[in-house]
């Protein structure tokens, strides 16, 4: 088992006490790390205690502790999944030599970049959920939100130390970069896109974290194949952590949607004012919601054609979801790949060489992933009685990055002109007036067991606590 030791100042499994240099660092950036959790973490959270898990080994038998403790005082440290010496690239150019435990220097570009922008995305995630703590529908969902943040903190931590031991000065400078950045600012943005947009409610924050994080599942399961072992390691553990924000959105919303199918039928209604004026957040606003979470977090995977994916795949550097598990021969030259592109008013497929689509194929794995996921939602609609179904819309609707940037169409799949874009935008994507009504709803529910009128319970609580525990304590 793969302990963690506690007594460090910061928490590792990687022998930090051995690289004097490498922990001084990492003990002078710690400062302005807390720093910024008091500026942009949480808000008004300083002396809550919360019923936090902490990691105490990376063994998937027995990893997490729970415990009240102080956010500010989580004990966020580095931890690595166990390496194996004989460890091999299993794609790419590489492929068959030894995985890299240094960063080879024609690689080492590219592969800051990569962890930078991995690393900008944990931060970024914290300060977009800055407020949502003053609306939470309940203090079990309260305790979620906060464990999303220290976690987010600790993938922040994962990328540091990685650029701190590795890259040198620039490994240092980016470090410092990752906490002047802010999600939404004008002048120095979060580095992607979905990253600056607000996450102003509850629904919000469920529908990112089910759609969002789970960019961040399929993200993190590449790098977990790399050939530069300690990030592959690094990743490799992240992945656990990334599991529970998962569950947090699907749950979440589903059991929005099993208040909002009991309010339906208590009134025997489909009307979407009248679900609204009963308290709950009617079908059409919740498939809204979906629709701009989905379309927004599959533009993080980029371009449908990438030289920089090419480059990353054929050097080792990030592999695609689950490497292992493909039967083909993990070189990729020669083959093909479907994208889209528009011709002549119609969308139209076209084979495009395998290793420039590998964003789309990384695309395409996170789109079937995410509709099991509706699928469930689906079913709680379908346990109701209630006929309704949601559905992600088509992959080219409301794409702001490839080849299918700006093009107007339907959630169903058709080219649209502008008129028919602009008449319906708002039965498609959420509006002004959807967002203020669902900020409407957004009062505080923090008594034990207790739940905001627009969302169920859960069906059971965390570490098998009953659901009405005082999973946060106000100081």
């Amino acid at each position: 088992m793969s302990t963690i030791n506690y007594s460090e100042k910061i928490p590792n499994n990687v022998n930090l006490g051995e690289d004097r240099t490498l922990q001084r660092a990492l003990e002078g950036w710690q400062p302005n790390f807390i720093n910024w959790w008091d500026d942009v973490g949480p808000e008004g959270s300083t002396n809550h205690e919360v019923y936090l898990r902490t990691a105490v080994s990376v063994d998937p038998q027995g990893w997490a502790q729970f415990g009240h403790v102080k956010m500010r005082d989580y004990r966020w440290g580095i931890f690595l999944n166990p390496g194996d010496a004989n460890r091999e690239v299993h794609f790419g150019d590489h492929k068959g030599e030894k995985a890299w435990q240094d960063v080879p220097g024609e690689h080492r570009a590219n592969l800051r970049r990569i962890i930078v922008t991995q690393g900008d995305t944990e931060p970024a995630s914290v300060e977009q959920q800055r407020h949502l703590g003053l609306t939470a529908p309940s203090m079990y969902d309260l305790r979620n939100l906060f464990q999303i943040n220290v976690e987010e903190g600790r993938h922040l931590w994962a990328m540091v130390y990685l650029l701190h031991k590795h890259f040198g000065r620039d490994g240092r400078e980016e470090a410092e970069a990752l906490l002047q950045r802010t999600s939404g600012d004008v002048d120095n943005p979060r580095i992607l896109g979905a990253f600056n947009e607000k996450t102003p409610d509850w629904l919000a924050f469920f529908m990112f974290t089910y759609f969002t994080d789970r960019d961040g599942k399929f993200q993190l399961a590449a790098l977990a194949e790399s050939a530069f072992d300690p990030l592959a390691r690094t990743t490799k553990f992240m992945l656990t952590e990334e599991a529970h924000h998962m569950f947090v959105g699907e749950s979440g919303v589903s059991r929005v949607l099993a208040r909002t199918a009991q309010v339906m039928n208590e009134l025997k209604t489909d009307d979407p004012q009248k679900v609204r004026a009963a308290g709950a957040i009617d079908l059409p606003t919740i498939q809204r919601y979906l629709n701009f979470h989905y379309s927004v977090t599959i533009d993080l995977f980029g371009a449908d054609q990438s030289s920089n994916a090419a480059i990353f795949y054929s050097s080792g550097l990030k592999g695609r979801y689950e490497e292992g598990k493909r039967t083909d021969d993990h070189v990729l030259k020669g083959q093909t790949y479907k994208v889209l592109e528009v011709k002549d008013g119609q969308l139209v497929e076209k084979d495009v060489p395998m290793l420039n689509a590998l964003n789309e194929v990384l695309r395409d794995d996170f789109i079937k992933d995410s509709m099991a996921g509706v699928g469930r939602w689906n079913k709680v609609l379908e346990k109701a009685g209630i006929p309704t179904r949601l559905a992600v819309p088509h992959k080219a609707f409301n794409r702001q990055i490839g080849a299918l940037a700006g093009i107007k169409m339907s959630p169903d799949g058709r080219v649209v002109n502008e008129i028919e874009w602009a008449a319906k935008r708002n039965e498609w994507l959420p509006s002004a007036e959807d967002f203020a009504f669902v900020a409407s709803l957004m009062g505080r529910v923090v008594e034990p067991g207790k739940f905001a009128g627009w969302i169920s319970p859960p069906v059971m609580g965390i570490n098998r606590q009953p659901v009405d525990f005082e999973y946060v304590r106000f100081g």
